[in-house]
Order: structure tokens, then C-alpha cells, then sequence
């Protein structure tokens, strides 16, 4: 399994990867505010690479539930001087997570390698020839509404009978436009527009949602159906949750994690690996 993105290839035949989060955005759900401000991203993205970060996702607009839209203006200002400054010292992959044509074009001119769209390339019409021009990684999630609506009452007959139909459909669609089919990289889009029991069918079934051979990409780090789950609404109990669900979804065969603690989870995917894979 190989993921084809704007300079690298990368070979997932064996080993997962971590893509470290970098939210330069004052309201994520998580860690808003923390890492906003050129000194303060690079630090924390150097700190990422350090612990084994294959890819940097840098968002500058919070996709969390009843977030408010910014404009693609304040969403460039935010991003490009830092995907420039970490391209700079760099030559790992960058990832601009938007779901504006133009905040992509930005990244991709300041160094960025793939482009993680949360609408699926649904939510700008542009979206999808700039990915097929550029020949860019892209990351295709799965979202039901949108991040103001999506949490409000989710209802599917088949969560993943559903997600999986939608895979299947964009992969026909995207690549009938142009967009390599190796570029391709999937996303079930835990937590958005679907509720706890939604998530967990999903879990259950990543080993079954997977179309062309394309690699899945997980993000459930810190996520608020894992404080249900829990009974915990301390955003810092998440973290070793997120672990033993990393281990869990590699064992199924999902290849990419997108995270915000980079070292645990690489950890956990390669103490996981071990087991899966004979050594020697």
C-alpha cells in the first residue's frame, strides 16, 4: 500500500505513520490557543518531528462541533508563514487541513505536500481540479452536515454500510476528475455527525472500509465520545484512550493516525506491528 503525495511516497505496506496535529487556531477543542503565534507552532512542531511525526497537519480554522466559519484571509494569514517556516528547516511532509480552494492554494505555494479537507472536497467546488493540478496528497473524510450542524441528531440506517458508499463514490468521482488514485487517502471522520455509538460501529468495522487499496487515516485523538464512553470531561484523561485506540485500529490495518501526542502513539503502532509482523 503506497500514498502519493506532492514530493514523497510514502510505503505503508508494513509500517503506519503519525501525522502530529498543529492547530494554530485560538478555539480547538483541545488545545486552542496553545501553539497560534509563529514561536510557539514551530516549537511544537519540532517537539512533533522529534518524537517520530512522519507529517505536520496545520489547521487554522477549528472544525470542532458549533465551530464558527473564518474567512480564507484570516485562515492563510494564520497558516502560510508557518508552513513556510517549517518547510524551511524541514523536508518531512506538511499537511494544510482546510476546506477552502484558496487557503490550499496558499499552503501548497508555501511548501505544503497534501491537503486533509474534513467536507470530503465538497465544500468548495475549486477544491478538487487545484488537487488534481498540483498532484498533491489528499485526504478525503467522511462528515454528515457540516462542523455547525453535524452534532445536532446524526441518523444513518448503516454507519458503515454508508461511510463506506461514500468512500466508494468520491473514489469514483475525484479520480474521474483528474486526482491520481494513488493520491488518495480515506477518513471515516470519527465525530463528525455521527454519535458515540455511530464511532464505535466505525472502530468495529475499519477493517472493512477501505476501497481501491486506498489507506485509511484515523483521527480520534482526544475526541469528546471517548469522555462519554468514560464518564470524564477532563480533555487530558483522552490521552491514553486515544493510545489503546491507536493500537486497536493498526491491528485492523489502518496506516495513518492523526494525532496530538505523537510519542505514545508511534509506540503503540510499532509495539503493535511487532506482534502482527515476524521479525527477521
Amino acid at each position: 500500500m503506497y500514498w502519493k503525495t506532492r514530493r514523497l511516497t510514502l510505503d505503508l505496506t508494513r509500517q503506519g505513520v503519525i501525522m502530529g496535529i498543529l492547530n494554530v487556531t485560538p478555539d480547538s477543542f483541545s488545545d486552542g490557543g496553545k501553539h497560534s503565534g509563529m514561536e510557539n507552532a514551530l516549537v511544537h512542531a519540532r517537539r512533533m518531528i522529534a518524537e517520530g511525526a512522519a507529517i505536520i497537519d496545520i489547521g487554522g480554522e477549528s472544525t470542532r462541533p458549533g465551530a464558527q466559519e473564518i474567512s480564507a484571509t484570516e485562515e492563510i494569514q494564520r497558516t502560510r508563514p508557518i508552513i513556510e517556516a517549517l518547510r524551511a528547516e524541514w523536508d518531512g511532509l506538511i499537511s494544510i487541513d482546510t476546506m477552502k480552494a484558496s487557503v490550499a492554494a496558499a499552503a501548497l505555494a508555501a511548501g505544503a505536500d497534501i491537503v486533509n479537507d474534513v467536507s470530503g472536497l465538497q465544500a468548495d467546488p475549486a477544491m478538487t481540479p487545484l488537487c488534481a493540478e498540483t498532484g498533491c496528497g489528499v485526504v478525503v473524510m467522511h462528515m454528515q452536515g457540516d462542523p455547525r450542524t453535524m452534532q445536532r441528531a446524526p441518523v444513518y440506517q448503516d454507519v458503515v454500510t454508508e461511510v463506506r458508499g461514500f468512500f466508494a463514490n468520491r473514489f469514483g468521482e475525484l479520480t474521474a476528475a483528474g486526482i491520481d488514485p494513488m493520491a488518495l487517502c480515506f477518513d471515516p471522520g470519527i465525530g463528525f455527525g455521527k454519535n458515540v455509538d455511530h464511532n464505535l460501529e466505525l472502530l468495529r468495522a475499519l477493517d472493512r472500509l477501505s476501497v481501491e487499496n486506498r489507506p485509511l487515516l484515523l483521527g480520534i485523538s482526544r475526541k469528546s465520545f471517548i469522555g462519554k464512553i468514560l464518564g470524564e470531561s477532563d480533555v487530558s484523561f483522552r490521552e491514553w484512550p486515544t493510545v489503546a485506540i491507536t493500537a486497536c485500529a493498526r491491528e485492523k490495518g489502518t496506516m495513518i493516525h492523526r494525532v496530538h501526542s505523537v510519542r505514545p502513539n508511534l509506540e503503540a503502532i510499532r509495539m503493535t506491528e511487532a506482534i502482527l509482523h515476524q521479525q527477521g
